[in-house]
């Protein structure tokens, strides 16, 4: 038979509070009856030593018969203090004074005299007298010439010492049951609360949801990440470290270390569910969903689950970049046969001056623009693009000039090509189909690595664009031109460069067109 939790902790707070209450109460009773002892001690003693310096006790002693005037006496103050018996007896011990009349002359009981009788001591003793045992304080009576003539013995009987002990602990026991009862009440709200805050369940269910959570985690081929209101790491299934590549410590970790462009605190703010939202992540391409975790109304974290979706974008990707390739290298075939016909027309025609003209043209042209692009850009990645929208570019009949001015060294590992061709690519291919329309096809791109930022600029001659565009342009699903599939490229170019914790900037031209400028750090901070 299973205990329930809050029998468990009603238990475990009424024992401890037991065991203290009956540790303090030891305690207590130890030191209460020490000081009860004393106390009764110190005010026998008190009183025996006034008795004795009384001058009418002093007095009596010269009479023939001294008990008839210190047996009042000794009644009268008893009856004050509360005493048990005051006994004045001589220096013999033979008493003058006793609560029972009968016993007066006779001669004092418990051996205890001797101190104040022979050596006229001040003292405490415990003995058994004629009405049983006793706290006594004890005082030596002495005459004018300093010599002892008797005694005073005042005494409390030990069961009212007793008693009054038990009085006082009485009073501290039913402190103590309050006490009791009080830490029972709290213990019954304290174990109903923790019953609350865990929904209800017991230890064992806990530990069952909990083992069963873990395998479900470890089964499902999604990746699962919960932050909680602070945007703290609380959990990461095994999928998630895959994808993400995460082999150290990452659970109590802030998520902006983790995955530097996540948009879960935008959902921890605006509690709103997002699904299906691609992005990307580690060079892997992910389809992400966000769910805000709520309790009584307020958003109290958040879980994004992510499937991959890089090897499908892989492939999709690579026969799309090889079609390009084919459809610029098909181009820059297609332009070359046209000028070779040109030129083999001009000989058959003896027009060897115009042929001879047509191949210097030529030969200037792309002796200018292999010069800057092998000599002064040195980074075969960015090269290869070049070369296929030079020949994409001539095909439509548009001038692509490499600025004089470019320069670049080989550029950083994590600028890779696929990165590259999506931000090239999509503004290089924007930049033509821009001036296609305008009187001045021309497009010119510009680069450079001096300083701390990697930089690409592309301008066209086209028409420029307007307000609405300029503010929604990077807005997926947006575009200026008409048609299926369109207003995904500039969309995917600024979440790559966002990714490369880079910036993109347009800006329209004094003489038409449009200059797009695209900064990327050099070094990469917090990606993994």
């Amino acid at each position: 038979m299973k205990v329930s939790l809050q029998t468990k902790l009603i238990g475990l707070i009424i024992t401890l509070l037991l065991f203290v209450i009956i540790l303090l109460t030891v305690i207590y009773s130890y030191f209460e009856s020490k000081q009860t002892e004393q106390h009764m001690g110190q005010l026998a003693l008190q009183v025996a030593t006034t008795v004795s310096l009384m001058p009418g006790i002093k007095e009596a002693f010269e009479l023939e018969d001294p008990s008839t005037v210190i047996q009042p006496i000794t009644k009268k103050i008893m009856e004050e203090v509360g005493a048990e018996f005051i006994v004045v007896g001589n220096k013999d011990s033979i008493r003058y004074s006793h609560p029972d009349d009968w016993k007066i002359g006779k001669k004092m009981v418990g051996g205890d005299n001797d101190k104040a009788l022979l050596e006229g001591k001040y003292y405490t003793s415990e003995a058994v007298g004629s009405l049983g045992p006793s706290l006594r304080g004890k005082a030596p009576i002495f005459d004018n010439e300093g010599q002892t003539i008797g005694i005073v013995s005042v005494g409390f009987m030990q069961e009212d010492v007793q008693a009054a002990l038990i009085n006082k602990l009485v009073k501290f026991g039913l402190l103590a049951v309050l006490v009791l009862v009080l830490g029972t009440f709290g213990g019954v709200l304290l174990a109903r609360n923790i019953r609350k805050d865990i929904l209800g369940l017991e230890p064992h269910e806990i530990a069952a949801l909990y083992r069963e959570r873990n395998a479900i985690l470890l089964s499902i081929k999604e990746g699962i990440i919960a932050i909680d209101d602070k945007g703290v790491i609380t959990m990461m299934n095994h999928t998630a470290r895959k994808i993400l590549g995460i082999s150290g410590k990452s659970i109590n970790q802030p998520i902006d270390l983790i995955i530097p462009n996540t948009q879960m605190y935008k959902v921890l703010e605006s509690g709103v569910f997002e699904s299906d939202q691609e992005m990307l992540l580690k060079d892997r391409v992910v389809i992400v969903n966000r769910t805000p975790i709520k309790d009584k109304g307020k958003i109290v974290g958040v879980v994004a689950s992510f499937r991959d979706k890089t090897e499908v974008a892989e492939m999709v990707n690579t026969l799309s970049e090889v079609r390009k390739y084919s459809e610029d290298l098909r181009a820059q075939t297609h332009e070359y046969t046209n000028k070779l016909y040109a030129i083999s027309g001009l000989l058959q025609l003896e027009e060897y001056d115009e042929a001879i003209e047509l191949i210097h043209s030529e030969s200037a042209l792309h002796q200018n623009q292999n010069r800057i692009l092998f000599e002064q850009i040195h980074d075969h990645k960015v090269q290869a693009i070049l070369l296929g929208k030079i020949g994409k570019a001539s095909e439509h009949k548009v001038t692509f000039q490499i600025d004089s001015t470019s320069s670049m060294g080989p550029l950083p590992k994590h600028m890779d090509i696929s990165k590259l061709i999506t931000i090239l690519g999509n503004i290089i291919d924007n930049a033509i189909e821009a001036v296609m329309k305008s009187s001045n096809r021309e497009v010119t791109f510009f680069a450079t690595d001096i300083g701390n930022d990697i930089v690409f600029e592309v301008a066209d001659t086209g028409n420029g664009i307007d307000f609405e565009s300029h503010v929604n342009i990077f807005e997926k699903g947006y575009s200026t031109k008409s048609g299926q599939n369109r207003g995904y490229g500039l969309a995917i170019v600024k979440q790559v460069v966002e990714e490369l914790n880079g910036s993109i900037e347009l800006q329209n031209k004094h003489d038409g067109g449009v200059a797009f400028s695209i900064f990327i750090p050099k070094q990469l901070k917090n990606v993994i």
